[in-house]
């Protein structure tokens, strides 16, 4: 079903954009398919790393298929020697969104915090449909999506 949505971002990959995303865990669904896709069409690649600190998360170039080290808080990661990148596209995990493309996290506040470092990148959640709620609690820092994409559908407008 991951495979879904990342069919449903297709537009998005377009050469020489740089794609980031997450290695999932506790039943998010995988962005591997979309980066994947990305890198098949050109996209340069990387994932999220993390070092100690919620303010220490950057994303490092990786490709699909790559080696993974084990990071901080137990998450999948690049190698801490990868270059970091700046991206275009970030694909984010969340744990519940509603209708107007607001997003519930872990409560970690790390992508809260990689969105202010990078404004213009486009935003795209990844999520399960049934993850869809009728309204979530906001703080006054949250910030929609750009896009949320899951198995069933798309939410926001997918412009390349």
């Amino acid at each position: 079903m991951a495979q879904d949505a990342a069919q449903r971002l297709r537009p998005l990959w377009q050469a020489g954009r740089i794609v980031v995303g997450y290695v999932a865990t506790n039943g998010e669904i995988s962005a591997l398919p979309c980066l994947s896709a990305a890198a098949a069409a050109g996209c340069v690649t990387g994932l999220g790393w993390i070092g100690d600190t919620p303010d220490s998360m950057v994303f490092r170039q990786w490709t699909p298929g790559a080696a993974l080290a084990e990071g901080a808080f137990g998450v999948r990661q690049p190698m801490a020697d990868a270059a970091v990148m700046a991206p275009d596209i970030i694909l984010t995990p969340l744990v519940g969104f509603d209708a107007d493309r607001n997003r519930l996290g872990q409560g970690g506040g790390f992508y809260d915090r990689i969105f202010l470092r990078h404004p213009l990148a486009r935003r795209i959640g990844l999520a399960w449909a049934i993850q869809q709620c009728d309204s979530l609690p906001l703080d006054p820092w949250d910030q929609p999506l750009d896009v949320i994409a899951t198995e069933a559908q798309l939410f926001g407008e997918l412009t390349p």
